[in-house]
């Protein structure tokens, strides 16, 4: 039998059903026991498990997080195209931590880097096509006929007569039989799933309350925790008093941990409230004279005294000969974005138990792995001996690539020998987030007299995510950040000198992914500093850009034309007036986007009216989804690019909640109109490119209208909103 792709059937595991389990292309080899299905809490080593039951149901083990981007419909859709069943037949469930879920674009256990259906496109594809092939095997040997007189539909094989047999009736037979060598995908021209827009299967159960998200969690004998962290970034704890704590209603125990001080009571509300009555000593640590206002003086200066040590990632021709040539009209910008936080509806939270000698975790996660990690540090147990249970996740944004929410929760649950749920405040949230990181962009750009590009030089200086969340792999990048030189390495325009680099610079204090991640960063400097050259060339922005585009650049000049006919640009050199528009262009994630917005001016103020937004992003799985993820984008975008920004003083972050940091309101919603390309490219990915076209395309409708150049975020610093 092959180790490469194996079935593997039991009855125990499925209460008197069979399993079929599929180790799909691309994982390890390591075949999996009967006994790993038979005992839920031995590690299952398959990427993903195709369960029919004698009943023909089927569960899919999905190895991507679900926070509200459809993975959980998305991608059993890739296996009821292949498979000729419903996706609504398809029940979901989480899979575990295990090294054979590894995202392979992303080399990690992880949901992030908007590549669920890209990595899982093929793979899952393949997998559904190799299990029906088995099962329409297994009807053929039991009727005696060839099997290409098959047919397979709504869970069946239907002989020439008429005669059916059932996916469960085949299980049993089916996993007895070798696997096939190769199987035939099914051409787009067939599909009946994939690319059909349809209700999402999690939208039942989060609308009446059944789906357990991981504030939802409840185990038996249950206590909750709050816990108090140093005001200051970094900080620890010197010395706590708490016996006013102790001595409050349903308080059981008050535990020092490694994350602060965790108070358990019998509820949530009477932790939190013993928690405010703690009296802690404080130890602030390194940050305690961390200002934000220094941020961008810091950035700047590194970039002039530092420019040498900057890695280049990208070096076409000789930028720095063309911007000194003679007759070469030079225009330069500097760019700043500040300093954000992820804002997930759901605060962090972490519920733990001990079993036995085993740790299970019931968390909202995006990385298991790390969770698992974590928790064993914590527990003082080996990895293999921690459980990670995933529930839904309300808001990742890649706030949940973080395991920082789990040690405190580990900690204080051995201190007490009792499952503890750990909820962190929105204050907690707000205040101890691993934030987007401030970042500084040094552009300059030279112009022929005909007002064509021959010269781009972008300079990046900011503090690096992946050199503190993966330090050993930035080192074997000599210290190019990838995720740091996003819609900026991959500068779309067709100039003949193009050099792009990248100067880490850090700041003092942790910083994360967050959604897009580099993208919203650089793509606000890349197509803002565009518009500026196209008024230094004199020419409409969106001529100035088609004009920049190569020949093969047909992907771009498609969403461009169809966003400027959608939104009905309103072209002019120079106009001002109380309305106007501004456009923004990019590709992300293997997704090719043109953005415009509409905005009036009255007062001093500006108001987003309308944004046009046109999608390419190859093959869609669900368009319905696709759609959804570009309005997510869009209000995630204008949030950060309206209100935006995190400041720090003495090293305690002064927004609190979301009075202070301000997310967009419905009376504030500007009109969305967005195109999805129909194409029959690769799917590209989907649930992050679209924020980072937003910021670029107000600002440049805001000079439109106004006259007013904006180079730095957000625009409630300009007083323009």
């Amino acid at each position: 039998m092959s180790t490469r792709r194996e079935f593997l059937t039991t009855s125990a595991a499925a209460g008197g059903g069979l399993l079929i389990a599929i180790q799909l292309p691309g994982c390890g080899d390591t075949p999996l026991g009967v006994s790993a299905l038979s005992n839920p809490s031995s590690p299952v080593q398959a990427n993903a498990w195709l369960r029919i039951e004698t009943d023909g149901s089927i569960v899919f083990l999905a190895d991507r997080s679900e926070m509200g981007q459809g993975v959980y419909t998305a991608l059993p859709t890739l296996l009821a195209e292949e498979l000729d069943v419903a996706v609504g037949a398809i029940r979901v469930e989480a899979a575990p931590a295990g090294n054979d879920y590894i995202n392979t674009a992303l080399g990690v256990q992880v949901t992030g880097g908007s590549t669920s259906v890209r990595e899982a496109y093929d793979k899952l594809r393949k997998a559904g096509a190799e299990a029906r092939a088995r099962l329409v095997a297994a009807a053929a040997a039991y009727w005696m006929v060839d099997p290409a007189t098959l047919r397979t539909d709504n869970g069946r094989v239907i002989a020439a007569d008429g005669a059916e047999l059932t996916y469960g009736q085949l299980a049993t037979d089916a996993a007895a039989l070798p696997a096939p060598v190769d199987v035939e995908l099914k051409p787009a021209s067939v599909f009946t799933q994939i690319g059909r827009a349809r209700q999402r299967l999690d939208t039942a159960a989060k609308v009446d309350g059944t789906a357990v998200f991981g504030i939802d969690v409840r185990l038996p004998d249950m206590l909750y925790g709050a816990i108090a962290m140093s005001p200051v970034l970094g900080g620890s704890v010197r010395s706590f008093d708490a016996a006013a704590a102790r001595a409050m209603p349903g308080v059981r125990e008050v535990v020092q941990t490694s994350g602060g001080v965790v108070v358990l009571a019998d509820t949530w509300w009477q932790a939190r409230r013993a928690r405010d009555s703690l009296v802690v000593d404080w130890n602030p640590g390194a940050a305690a004279n961390l200002s934000s206002a220094q941020f961008h003086t810091q950035l700047r200066a590194a970039l002039d005294a530092r420019a040498a040590e900057a890695k280049v990632a990208r070096n076409d021709g000789d930028a720095d000969a063309a911007l000194a040539a003679r007759g070469t009209r030079r225009v330069e910008a500097i760019y700043e974005e500040p300093v954000l936080a992820h804002a997930t509806l759901e605060p962090q939270n972490c519920t733990v138990e001990q079993r036995g000698d085993e740790i299970h975790v019931h968390a909202p996660t995006q990385v298991q792995q790390a969770v698992q990690t974590a928790a064993a540090t914590a527990g003082g147990v080996p990895p293999e001996k921690v459980f990670v249970h995933t529930t839904y996740l309300g808001g990742g944004f890649g706030r949940r690539l973080e395991a920082d929410f789990v040690p405190a929760a580990v900690e204080a649950m051995k201190a007490v020998g009792r499952p503890v749920k750990l909820v962190w405040t929105r204050e907690d949230d707000t205040t101890h987030d691993l934030y987007r990181p401030a970042a500084l962009q040094r552009c300059a750009a030279g112009l022929d007299s005909d007002g064509a590009l021959t010269a781009w030089k972008f300079e990046i200086c900011a503090p690096s995510p992946l050199g503190r969340w993966a330090p050993a792999v930035l080192e074997q990048l000599m210290g190019l950040d990838p995720f740091s030189v996003e819609a900026a390495a991959n500068y779309p325009y067709a100039v003949p000198n193009v050099r792009v680099t990248f100067l880490r610079q850090e700041l003092g204090f942790d910083v994360g992914f967050m959604r897009s991640v580099s993208h919203a960063t650089n793509c606000f400097a890349v197509e803002c500093f565009m518009d500026e050259l196209a008024s230094a060339a004199r020419q409409d922005p969106v001529e100035f850009r088609r004009a920049q585009l190569g020949p093969a650049q047909t992907r771009f000049r498609d969403v461009l034309d169809r966003a400027v006919e959608r939104a009905g640009w309103r072209s002019g050199r120079g106009t001002r007036g109380s309305s106007a528009q501004g456009v923004a262009l990019m590709e992300g994630y293997g997704t090719y986007l043109a953005m415009i917005a509409d905005v009036a001016a009255e007062n001093g103020r500006v108001r987003v009216t309308k944004i046009t937004c046109v999608v390419d992003c190859g093959q869609m799985v669900n368009p319905s989804i696709v759609e959804s993820q570009v309005q997510s984008s869009i209000v995630f975008g204008l949030t950060s690019a309206l209100w935006g920004e995190i400041t720090i003083e003495g090293g305690r972050v002064q927004q609190q909640n979301f009075d202070t940091y301000r997310l967009l309101r419905s009376n504030e919603m500007p009109e969305l109109d967005i195109e999805l390309v129909v194409s029959a490219e690769a799917p590209g990915g989907i649930g992050e490119p679209a924020t980072a076209l937003v910021a670029p395309a107000v600002a440049n409708a805001v000079f439109a209208a106004t006259g007013q150049r904006i180079r730095s975020l957000p625009l409630a610093k300009h007083g323009l909103v």
